[in-house]
């Protein structure tokens, strides 16, 4: 079994500027033992699947507060394929209409999360994501 600790990026795709929740979860998985790479604001999503490639990760956590979720995350799912990174979980929080979430399922991701989401759904949801050997 593999015993080693997940490594999870966390990121901020397009002009949203506000990080709070981002920061919030990647302190939550950090106090759950997992290894946490925070991109910062303002991320391609060619940039989102470059790191998460670099940093050979385990998931990623997208946060997005803009609007844009049905056109970022595609694409960066789009991406971790051509690159290979199929098996890399995104799992998305953030303002979320309710109609939005089975097209980003069907997409791909695994989870969503909306806000004031606890910490004992999103860390299993992260744990359970990453399928280990």
């Amino acid at each position: 079994m593999d015993t080693r600790r997940l490594r999870i990026l966390i990121a901020k795709p397009g002009l949203d500027g506000h990080d709070r929740g981002a920061k919030v979860v990647a302190r939550m998985l950090r106090d759950a033992g997992m290894e946490v790479i925070y991109t910062g604001l303002r991320q391609t999503p060619e940039m989102i699947a470059e790191a998460a490639l670099q940093e050979d990760v385990d998931a990623i956590g997208v946060s997005i507060l803009s609007g844009a979720h049905l056109t970022l995350i595609p694409r960066i799912l789009t991406l971790l394929k051509e690159q290979g990174q199929h098996d890399v979980p995104v799992l998305v929080g953030g303002i979320i209409p309710e109609e939005d979430i089975s097209a980003l399922k069907q997409a791909g991701v695994a989870a969503v999360f909306g806000p004031g989401t606890s910490s004992e759904e999103i860390i299993p949801a992260f744990q359970n994501a990453v399928k280990r050997p």
